[in-house]
């Protein structure tokens, strides 16, 4: 018989001590969803540094035949019922020092596992080999990748304290401010007025792309005097901005309060939520003494209040307030479910876009048979790269196993303060954290690998927050805290309230790319071709002949004809209302709101209805023309994904999201909506592009910045690139752009290839649209950008006449099936709706999200972890709409 110690000494060739640089997993089994506190505990690997559950680290071992394992066990810890409870130290929830979450504590206990045996030694003991205890050591005191990457992803921008702050010179000239009535002393301007800190000039701000905001004389009294600091006249306050707060209702106080962060400095003084801007660190700014500095000219900032909301304010309150409920049920006694198909997804942080798609993609059979039915975890395993973690099939495959198998869908237990132990509560699941899933996927994507959040800077001082923050997070001993130095500056960032930052349907499309790029060598295993279909868009020209463009996508994007309203009267009756209101001082009742009601089916006649299209360029006139545009589907998918287009731009780009309601039927029938192809009798436009009209328009870079540029010693192409890029707006415009550009991958490009007429990804163009921009400037964007994205959304923003032509031309006249139109899914055109998303919230850049999925027969509501019942779907109000199609 072998002795356990003899048997670990054998080994250590296959123990490592970890290095600084090596990912540590400790605190998830990257092939399933266990942790310490699961049955099995867990074990980590002492070469790979990987964790893993009972189950599944015996596959490790037969893979790679590590046989040294770190075995980790957390159990709940019994409390003394007489223990007092511990005072805070830090305004802070949920960590040492901070306030008491009444969360369960767990005692860890460790031990070394040799496989296949499982033989035991304890751990600590000071007869372990040396190179054991260092590396066991060092795997404890590390920071668990898990965490780590969570913690390195969230990039909040905080405030800086001004380096000119502390020692600022003010000059004695006798300017006093008045506490209104201000005005620009260069232009008259009575907006966007800057208030400089130093001689108490008050001066207007910058000029926007498209001519509004300022004349520029704020940051031009800077260029002639080197004076650095400037506050934003009418931010100026005193007040706990805590309104948009109040109205989370109780179903979302506890992922609320779990969320917030709230970090304070003590000896400061108060310091106004103020708008401070530093012009020589060119950024935001805190100053610690603004209130000093205010002081100086006659600005006493304690007395410049914001007493009251303004009707529009109060208007977006009620109909947002109204939306988090609706969407959310509250109030209508959802009853939890648990088991198989019903798990939550825990919120990260800023993940909820995620879970609402991710709940309704596995609701399909195309994904559940590919990651669930037909994949075992261990075959993903055995087929996995040395790191699992990394590998998008495994992370698909534990994510399905993880939602679909009712392992992981149990109450969550819940500390009973009254009989001193952990008890399972009925209401609520523990949910699963789809960490290393949201890792793998978004790890091509900047916006997707990141948290970013919005964050406000609040500051009061004294009993004034007490009240505010205590009806907030229920603090009963915050004064005690608030009262150690007096005035204090609180930095409140709400990881939750705007915790929807990022678009259900960009991630959608990103999603089932990344999917479709990993089965580019088996299609017929991809599960993303159930969603693909194929669209067609027809142009009659005036010469009477024709043109088909074909193209592939995944979502059908619909604009909301909101002329098409079915309570016209309602709503005419409303605006009267709310008119003599407003006239009367008074507010509109939530109850009182009335909203555009527009048929579902009415925005899919308005894709397919026939359309005009100006300055078309038609090969078989060599001039541009009109033509009228009309759409129909080449195929149908076995799943149709609806986009409803609530999002829009207004005049000067200003994005606002549409009131109103889409009465979507159960089921619904796109037949007629098919295209038909070529028919007998028509004449295709000749092959070829506009190139002679395309060498035309192409635009041209200023000479005089170019020669700048190029004196400077920048390659000639490039600085061509800069002025362009830039409109030609100016030198220092064309040196920012290109400092920031020299290593895009397409900057030696020539100017005419990289101008001429492409095909747009369309994946891209519905990526734009969903912003808010119309589909003809979100096109002409993304043909000026390249593809880019980003750099599309500057195009448009920086070309606000974009709108002036439609740039439409037919490069394709052929019909024939191409060989992705061949493999596409096909079949009747009648579909039943199964799942909804919704978002609650002004834009996709905040708010949240949560899906809605018909499971066995009835309406589920998936709310990141919570999962009930759903008693009232919002049928009414989806951003994206998932259909499965009725097969005869």
């Amino acid at each position: 018989m072998i002795i356990p110690m003899d048997l670990l000494r054998s080994n250590l060739s296959r123990v490592r001590i970890p290095e600084p640089t090596n990912r540590i997993f400790k605190q998830e089994c990257c092939i399933s969803f266990d942790t310490p506190k699961s049955e099995g505990g867990l074990f980590v690997d002492l070469n790979t540094f990987l964790a893993y559950g009972k189950d599944c680290v015996g596959w490790n071992y037969e893979k790679t035949g590590d046989p040294v394992y770190l075995h980790i066990k957390q159990t709940r810890k019994l409390v003394p019922e007489d223990r007092p409870s511990k005072k805070p130290t830090l305004l802070a929830i949920g960590i040492e020092g901070g306030f008491d979450n009444n969360e369960i504590e767990y005692e860890e206990t460790y031990s070394i596992v040799i496989l296949p045996d499982y033989v035991t030694l304890p751990f600590p003991s000071v007869e372990l080999p040396e190179k054991v205890r260092l590396a066991v050591d060092s795997i404890l005191m590390a920071e668990g990748a898990e965490r780590k990457e969570q913690v390195s992803a969230w990039t909040a921008d905080t405030k800086q304290v001004s380096a000119y702050a502390m020692n600022l010179q003010q000059i004695d000239n006798g300017v006093i401010i008045p506490p209104s009535g201000w005005k620009c002393v260069k232009c008259e301007k009575r907006d966007n007025l800057w208030l400089n800190l130093t001689d108490g000039m008050t001066l207007c701000g910058r000029k926007n792309w498209d001519g509004t905001g300022g004349n520029n004389h704020a940051i031009e009294h800077y260029k002639e005097t080197g004076y650095p600091l400037a506050v934003k006249l009418g931010t100026i306050t005193a007040d706990l901005e805590v309104a948009a707060i109040k109205g989370i209702k109780d179903d979302i106080a506890d992922e609320f309060v779990m969320n917030v962060v709230l970090s304070y400095t003590v000896e400061l003084e108060s310091a106004a939520c103020s708008d401070v801007f530093s012009y020589p660190e060119d950024d935001a700014v805190l100053d610690p003494l603004l209130a000093q500095h205010l002081a100086f000219f006659g600005i006493d900032f304690s007395s410049l209040k914001k007493t009251e909301m303004t009707t529009a304010e109060r208007e977006l309150d009620q109909n947002t307030n109204f939306d988090w409920n609706r969407i959310q049920e509250s109030g209508q006694g959802v009853e939890p479910l648990f088991g198989p198909g019903y798990t939550g997804l825990v919120n990260l942080g800023n993940s909820c876009y995620l879970a609402a798609t991710m709940q309704v993609v596995f609701s399909t059979r195309s994904f559940c048979s590919r990651y669930y039915t037909n994949q075992n975890l261990k075959l993903a395993f055995g087929t996995a790269p040395a790191d699992p973690t990394v590998d998008l099939n495994m992370q698909l495959t534990k994510l399905a196993h993880g939602l679909l198998s009712g392992k992981y869908s149990v109450p969550a237990l819940k500390k009973d303060d009254t009989a001193n132990a952990a008890t399972a509560t009925e209401t609520k699941q523990e949910g699963i954290p789809p960490r290393m899933f949201k890792s793998v996927i978004a790890a091509s994507h900047p916006e997707f690998s990141s948290m970013r959040q919005q964050h406000k800077h609040i500051t009061c001082g004294g009993d004034e927050i007490e009240s505010s923050l205590s009806e907030i997070l229920g603090v009963v001993e915050l004064k005690e805290i608030l009262n150690m130095n007096g005035n204090i500056i609180v930095e409140c960032v709400v990881l939750q309230f705007c915790h929807g930052t990022l678009d259900a349907l960009e991630f959608f499309l990103h999603f089932v790319d990344q999917v479709e790029r990993v089965h580019a060598g088996k299609p017929e295993l991809d599960p993303t071709k159930s969603f693909k279909f194929g669209i067609e868009d027809r142009f009659s020209c005036s010469s009477g002949k024709v043109a088909y463009n074909r193209r592939l996508d995944y979502i059908l994007s619909l604009n909301i004809p909101l002329h098409e309203a079915t309570n016209k009267e309602e709503l005419a009756a409303f605006n009267k209302l709310k008119a003599q209101k407003t006239s009367e001082g008074k507010d509109v009742s939530a109850d009182e709101i009335v909203r555009p009601r527009v048929p579902l089916e009415a925005c899919l006649a308005t894709f397919s209805a026939p359309e005009e299209i100006h300055d078309f360029y038609s090969s078989a006139l060599k001039a541009k023309t009109t033509a009228i545009k009309s759409t129909g589907f080449t195929s149908f998918p076995d799943y149709l994904v609806l986009h409803m287009r609530k999002f829009v731009m207004e005049a000067g780009w200003v994005p606002k999201k549409l009131e109103v309601y889409i009465d979507v039927p159960d089921i619904i029938d796109i037949s007629h909506m098919r295209s038909k192809g070529l028919q007998p009798g028509e004449e295709l436009l000749p092959e070829g592009g506009p190139a002679d009209e395309v060498e035309s328009n192409m635009p041209v870079a200023n000479e005089d910045i170019v020669a700048q540029l190029v004196s400077m010693g920048f390659n000639q192409l490039h600085c061509q690139k800069a002025a362009i890029n830039t409109s030609n707006s100016g030198l220092e415009e064309a040196m920012n752009w290109l400092l920031s550009h020299m290593d895009d991958p397409d900057i030696d490009v020539p100017l005419s290839q990289g101008t001429q007429c492409a095909m747009v990804d369309q994946s891209k163009l519905d990526t734009l649209i969903s912003f808010g921009f119309p589909e003809e400037i979100a096109r002409k964007g993304l043909k000026a950008s390249g593809g880019d994205i980003e750099k599309a959304t500057d195009w448009i923003f920086n070309n606000p006449d974009a709108s002036a032509t439609s740039d439409m031309d037919a490069t394709t006249s052929s019909t024939a099936q191409t060989p992705a139109d061949a493999g596409l899914t096909d079949g009747g055109g009648k579909y039943r709706l199964f799942g909804i998303v919704s978002h609650m919230g002004t834009s996709t850049q905040c708010g949240h999200y949560v899906a809605h999925i018909v499971k066995d027969g009835r309406w589920v509501i998936f709310n990141d972890d919570k999962v009930g019942a759903s008693v009232n779907p919002p049928k009414e109000m989806g951003y994206l709409y998932f259909f499965e199609r009725i097969n005869s």
